[in-house]
Order: structure tokens, then C-alpha cells, then sequence
């Protein structure tokens, strides 16, 4: 007998700090449409959460980061309105691209990070405990 199972689904974020500023989008689609939000998505089936990191960042900012290290596993399952999503969050640094909106994002900028605007999700949580682990 075969069991369906229902699982979380599964994306990441990265915390993009250079110069006291933070990488952020703005997001192009809902739930959130018109927020900003650290950079990241779903995860893609076969592939590492290391591997979707780089590539959602590339995709909606034109960087290519290198991942530092992990910030957090975000399980709360009322983080995202479109149901139960997990996210594994990681610090990374800029190491090449051109900064510009992508995908998902309509806009992608680099914001001072002691005024940051309203974030969608629970971004301000995991950037709060991204700077606490610096």
C-alpha cells in the first residue's frame, strides 16, 4: 500500500550584506506583490538547497554569490499564505554579475540596511538573526 504523504514545500533566501546594505527585490508577483523581500524561491526537485540559492539569487538580481554560511531553518507554517513553506536561509557574498531585477523580482537594489522598508514574509526576522550571528 502505497501512503501520499503531504510535505512543506521547500525554498531558500539569502542574506546579501556589502557595504552595510542588504540585498533585496521587489517582488513582481503575489502574495506579497510590490514588497520587498530578501532574494531566493523554491527549491527545484533533485536539486541542493545551495545550488537553488545560487541560482534564484542569479535569476532575480543578475549576482552570482558565494554562500558564506547558514543563517536558519524558517518552519513556521503560517510564514507563507500559500500554505506550508519551509526556508533555509544562508549568508552569502557577492562574487561577480550585474545588479538588476529579474524573474520574480521587478526591481533589485542594494538598501541601507538601519532603514529598511517593510519585508514580506518573515525576511526581517531572518535578517535580524543574520546580523545578530555577525
Amino acid at each position: 500500500m502505497h501512503l501520499m504523504h503531504r510535505n512543506p514545500a521547500l525554498t531558500v533566501d539569502a542574506v546579501v550584506v556589502k557595504n552595510k546594505k542588504i540585498l533585496l527585490i521587489k517582488r513582481k508577483r503575489e502574495p506579497y506583490r510590490g514588497h520587498y523581500a530578501l532574494p531566493g524561491g523554491f527549491v527545484e526537485y533533485g536539486e541542493t538547497v545551495e545550488a537553488a540559492l545560487r541560482r534564484e539569487v542569479l535569476e532575480e538580481t543578475g549576482l552570482v554569490v558565494r554562500i558564506k554560511s547558514l543563517v536558519g531553518v524558517y518552519s513556521n507554517p503560517h510564514r507563507d499564505p500559500r500554505g506550508h513553506v519551509v526556508s533555509v536561509a544562508f549568508a552569502a557574498d557577492i562574487i561577480g554579475g550585474t545588479l538588476a531585477g529579474g524573474s520574480d523580482a521587478s526591481d533589485a537594489l542594494l538598501w541601507d540596511i538601519a532603514e529598511l522598508p517593510p519585508l514580506a514574509f518573515d525576511h526581517a526576522q531572518i535578517i535580524s538573526d543574520s546580523l545578530v550571528r555577525r
